[in-house]
């Protein structure tokens, strides 16, 4: 990242030492970091983590009793190394700027991460931390891909050349499981209590996916510690929201002129946040429901309204946005058509699904949604949202497209999107024949099937690790080969074929 400014003026470095340079007007940490001790080991520290989890933490330390339950992040990717670099020059602070849609602004320094482990360089560290007493919780945002599960199976995939790694050397790990297994085999060793392990990703069931992930990790060399990690080892669901784009040089130029201070890398994020987690914890927790988190005994329905209205929206406006040309959500969604589209897919394919919860108005929650995609604030690039669409649409939009059907129901709204998403991985550009930005562990595969459309138009459909059954049946193919003729028309117009769709659904 380039971190130059226009101007010549000398900015401060963000630190503990500049941190009283700061304008009135931004909430900086008040509370005793040197007194803090990290109960929270946090592998894969992104801008979602920074913006979400880390900014609940720093709530809480504010809280005197609390000194506890600070975060020591770990970064486990040689991509880290430039984070680890910056974090440590900045004594792990960064600026949160806080978007809301009616163009207000929030400013505030994070001081909940007090260190950042970057594994590659020192393995054995990372391994004593988690090892180590105060670690009471050891959450994850290593994205879908981290959970190394086969998306069309739901199983744990032992062919990572990774996993292989770490299953040959348990000393010497590469993974996250790989991590854990080594950390509470010690801990069981010593009659040391184990800790929560905390997903803080967006899947569904997250906690019970990665104990599902562990334990086949952890039974295919030592049943004894899998019985142990069965019995003992918490993995509370949680449901996670709070859109973060990726930080820009803009970004970082704005806290610059705004907060005259260098922060290499400053998180932006819109007001809206929410943390629902199931209570199940092995040693302990934080009081984070003082601090707007909700603890409840079952996250499932909260996650699956999310997944299917916030997530799957997203990929609505991802994919066909992206093939049109836009950039960005609010873009997209700022479109009318787009907005329609979006809202009848939301209306018609998903509601049905969802079974009404405690404390959630449906209408609201969508409206809400379309009130945050639109948020003029948050430039959330469509490349992001599009990012690893192999790991995610079968949770987003597959899993509704399945129901559906089941139910006999109409699909051709999400129809239309995973042809769209066949021809995005076909092609690889925009209607304007501008290159599209594709970031997807799949991508070959996907490129591979997709590019077979013109020979066979259900092609894209036989990757059945992520779609299933769908190419068997009837009713979907029929649809999707009427979307797959439009979208590959010469000359053919994305929005033309969504107000078709819009019309026949009537």
């Amino acid at each position: 990242m380039d971190h130059s400014q226009d101007s010549n003026v000398q900015l401060n470095t963000l630190n503990l030492q500049s941190l009283s340079t700061l304008p009135a007007n931004v909430d900086v940490p008040k509370y005793d970091r040197s007194q803090l001790t990290a109960g929270i080991v946090h592998i894969g520290v992104g801008g979602f983590h920074r913006a979400h989890q880390a900014m609940y933490i720093n709530e809480l330390l504010k809280q005197p009793g609390s000194e506890s339950w600070a975060i020591c992040g770990v970064g486990l990717l040689e991509a880290n190394r430039s984070l680890r670099d910056v974090l440590v020059k900045q004594d792990y602070l960064y600026s949160l700027t806080v978007r809301h849609p009616n163009g207000q602004i929030d400013h505030q320094v994070m001081g909940s991460m007090i260190d950042f482990l970057f594994a590659p360089e020192n393995k054995q560290q990372v391994i004593d931390k988690l090892i180590h007493s105060d670690t009471k919780i050891v959450s994850l945002t290593i994205t879908e891909g981290g959970y190394n599960f086969n998306p069309a199976t739901g199983e744990f995939d032992f062919n990572n050349p990774d996993i292989i790694h770490d299953m040959a050397n348990p000393n010497d790990p590469i993974t996250a499981f790989g991590y854990l297994t080594a950390a509470l085999k010690q801990r069981k060793a010593k009659g040391m209590k184990p800790f929560t392990i905390q997903s803080c990703d967006n899947i569904q069931h997250n906690g019970d996916m990665t104990r599902k992930m562990l334990l086949a990790f952890v039974n295919k060399n030592d049943a004894d510690l899998g019985q142990w990690v069965e019995t003992n080892v918490a993995f509370p669901n949680a449901m996670v929201d709070r859109i973060t784009p990726v930080t820009t040089k803009a970004d970082i130029e704005y806290v610059a002129n705004t907060l005259h201070i260098n922060d290499e890398w400053p998180i932006t994020c819109e007001a809206f946040t929410q943390w629902v987690i199931e209570d199940n914890f092995s040693d302990g927790r934080p009081a984070l429901d003082t601090v707007g988190a909700q603890f409840v005994s079952d996250v499932t329905p909260f996650e699956k309204m999310k997944i299917r209205l916030l997530n799957a929206g997203h990929s609505v406006l991802g994919l066909l946005g992206s093939i049109h040309g836009f950039a960005t959500i609010d873009e997209s969604v700022s479109d009318p058509l787009f907005a329609t589209y979006l809202r009848k897919f939301m209306d018609d394919e998903v509601t049905p699904l969802i079974e009404q919860l405690e404390g959630i108005d449906l209408t609201q929650y969508k409206d809400t949604l379309i009130e945050r995609f639109s948020n003029p604030n948050i430039k959330d690039s469509l490349a992001r949202i599009c990012l690893e669409s192999s790991a995610k649409l079968p949770k987003f939009i597959i899993a509704s497209i399945n129901e559906n059907i089941e139910l006999g129901r109409d699909t051709s709204l999400a129809t239309l999107v995973i042809a769209t998403w066949c021809l995005y991985s076909d092609k690889r550009v925009d209607q304007q024949g501008q290159a599209l930005d594709i970031n997807d562990q799949m991508s070959a595969q996907l490129h591979e099937f997709a590019s077979r459309t013109a020979q066979d138009p259900l092609a894209f459909l036989q990757l059945t690790d992520l779609f299933g059954d769908l190419n068997n049946q009837a009713s979907f193919c029929k649809d999707y080969r009427q979307a797959i003729t439009a979208l590959y028309a010469p000359g053919s117009d994305i929005k033309s074929i969504m107000q078709a769709r819009l019309q026949t659904k009537g």
